[in-house]
């Protein structure tokens, strides 16, 4: 419900900066202009709406292909720690349970406070990186006995310090936000675009069509402001590739 109302802020609000500003602008210019100024009206309409257009398309076009590579990062890291549980298991020793123990740990953390931290802060946590730490070391400490152990080990370390790299990539995407720039050229754009309107006379017909402009802009611009935080807010991502592994076997071994 929450979202639904952004939404309807966003639109409402660019709706009403558009009829603010045709009013506004007959206001001040008047009624009667010549056919010259409908003409360069016109084209200046033209320009300026293909301008803002492209502009809003560049950075809607951006923020889809972040919140899509952040998918990317957390099936991988869940795919990190799944492969580093299995090869665990193939390892074998006393070393198993205190691995998949800590790796089910790093789960419930990655996909319950790390995850709100990086909406309310834009940090991760330091009890995902302690436990990862504590996986890492363990690792580390394995005594590799025979080659296939030894294949094991190497693969798992390199699992591991895969999990820190997307671990950052994580953190990197949650400090990315749009700049104020942005939102200045985007509102700048409708008041420019509206300016123009101003030779059409306020008919139900034109303050409609006009309406749409500014609404159409508006859902563009909030769709573009609920992906830029996957992490919070009417966008959040749902850290699915973690909660997932969390209902299989892997789940049931932690120690929270």
């Amino acid at each position: 419900m929450a979202a639904i109302g952004i939404a309807l802020l966003f639109v409402a609000g660019t709706i009403l900066i558009a009829w603010s500003v045709y009013f506004a602008t007959r206001a001040l210019v008047g009624k009667t202009f010549g056919s010259d100024t409908e003409a360069l009206a016109s084209s200046v309409i033209f320009r300026v709406s293909a301008l803002h257009g492209l502009i809003l398309a560049l950075v809607f076009a951006q923020e889809l292909l972040d919140y899509n590579e952040l998918q990317r990062v957390v099936l991988q890291e869940a795919t990190a720690v799944a492969d580093i549980y299995n090869e665990m298991r193939r390892y074998g020793g006393e070393d198993v349970a205190p691995v998949q123990a800590a790796l089910s740990d790093y789960l419930q953390v990655v996909s319950g406070p790390e995850w709100a931290a990086l909406g309310e802060t834009q940090r991760l946590t330091g009890e995902g990186w302690r436990i990862w730490d504590d996986i890492y070391g363990r690792l580390l400490d394995l005594p590799p006995d025979t080659p296939r152990e030894s294949a094991l080990r190497d693969h798992m370390l390199s699992k591991a310090q895969t999990m820190a790299a997307l671990r950052q990539e994580r953190e990197a995407t949650a400090l990315h936000g749009i700049s104020p720039l942005f939102w200045f050229a985007a509102l700048a754009g409708v008041v420019l675009v509206t300016i123009p309107y101003f030779i059409f006379a306020p008919t139900r017909l034109h303050l409609v069509l006009l309406s749409i402009y500014g609404g159409f802009t508006g859902l563009v611009m909030y769709v573009i402001f609920a992906f830029s935080d996957p992490f919070g807010g009417p966008g959040a991502m749902d850290p699915a590739p973690f909660t997932r592994l969390l209902e299989t076997e892997i789940g049931h071994h932690g120690t929270r």
